[in-house]
């Protein structure tokens, strides 16, 4: 696994502590919260409501297969509105499919992909990268806060260029970060210009780009196509979905021959209604965007509540849903008893906690006491 640059405490109170509060969900029978794997990764959170109706609703009748359904139609055009603009959509399975599958589509054998040392791409997804686009090699640079930035994209562009190293080709970046930290529309349209000028496509993580825009309060478009962005990975799974990502290519050059791609990579659902109405549910109303509020909101008021706890410090500049500290053992082993999961997450020399759009008030309430418990 690549080395996680260590986080440094954080000293400032972060202003987005002053954000709204989480709306009420239920916990458990009588309103009791039970310790359990709730701040351990958004992936342990459900479909939510709005996802779920959808779901249900879709599940009636017959309708054409592998993507030729109403449903899928009306999800696609959904995002196509959230954007403004006339990209390409495909749907896929997970994550590592949606990243690995863009990315071949961008690259060849020949050539190299750049990304941050702790990017996904290099250190969770298995070299799924390399294995879609055999021989793709993966060049990682380091960055403050999981950042890249122009110019080091630059440097290793044009560290070699010649026959005997592997061609740069691409640029991926994640938003929000495996840090909870996020790029500006400033930050990603200078990497997008310096992109443009060395002839590399941009490629963006999105597994959390609900929480990005949330947290910037921007248009969806201010930071990926307006900004040079090429082909987005928008993340479902994460944003209140069961199942499903979007693969979103606002360079439709890129997205010649990706329905094969994702046959041949096993991600052609036959019954993509049921991977693309839950969609319809998050994007037309809007509940993608109020989810990822709820849960930045949710760590922002886990993060305040650990700052008053002594034997809490807090790592780094929390902007979305993700909270970094370090907890001294005695409190660390205490919440484990208590049933409380979390990531020890490796290099960094502390814990995460990840906050959900079902995460509650409750919930954070309950572990930041458990926490003064033991302090």
């Amino acid at each position: 696994m690549a080395r996680v640059p260590a986080l440094a405490p954080s000293s400032a109170a972060d202003p987005r502590l002053g954000g709204g509060p989480v709306a009420a969900l239920p916990t458990a029978a009588g309103g009791d919260v039970v310790p359990g794997c709730q701040f351990a990764s958004d992936n342990t959170a459900g479909i939510c409501p709005e996802a779920l109706a959808a779901l249900e609703r879709a599940n009636a009748g017959s309708v054409p297969s592998y993507g030729d359904d109403p449903w899928t139609t009306r999800a696609c055009d959904a995002i196509r509105e959230l954007f403004e603009h006339d990209a390409d959509v495909f749907f896929v399975f997970n994550g590592t499919a949606a990243n690995a599958l863009a990315l071949a589509a961008a690259c060849r054998s020949h050539h190299a992909i750049l990304c941050h040392e702790i990017a996904h791409v290099e250190a969770d997804e298995c070299g799924a990268p390399a294995f879609f686009a055999p021989g793709t090699k993966l060049l990682l640079l380091p960055g403050e806060g999981a950042k890249l930035r122009p110019d080091s994209i630059r440097a290793a562009a044009e560290r070699r260029r010649d026959i005997h190293y592997s061609k740069p080709r691409a640029v991926s970046v994640t938003q929000a970060t495996e840090l909870s930290t996020i790029y500006s529309p400033d930050e990603i349209a200078a990497i997008g210009a310096t992109c443009r000028e060395l002839g590399l496509a941009l490629h963006m993580d999105g597994a959390r780009f609900a929480n990005a825009v949330a947290a910037l309060g921007v248009a969806p478009k201010a930071i990926t196509w307006q900004a040079g962005v090429d082909v987005l990975c928008l993340g479902g799974t994460k944003n209140g979905i069961a199942v499903g990502e979007a693969v979103v290519f606002f360079d439709k050059q890129l997205a010649a021959d990706f329905a094969w791609r994702c046959k041949q990579a096993g991600q052609l659902a036959s019954k993509m209604r049921y991977v693309s109405a839950p969609w319809v549910g998050l994007v037309e109303q809007g509940v993608w965007l109020a989810n990822a509020r709820r849960a930045n909101a949710a760590a922002a008021r886990l993060e305040a509540g650990f700052r008053t706890v002594a034997g809490i410090d807090v790592l780094g500049a929390r902007a979305a849903n993700a909270l970094f500290v370090r907890l001294s053992p005695a409190i660390a082993a205490h919440l484990r008893g208590r049933g409380w999961r979390f990531y020890e997450f490796p290099g960094s020399g502390g814990q995460r906690f990840m906050c959900s759009w079902a995460t509650t008030d409750a919930e954070v309430d309950a572990l930041v006491a458990d926490a003064r418990a033991a302090s």
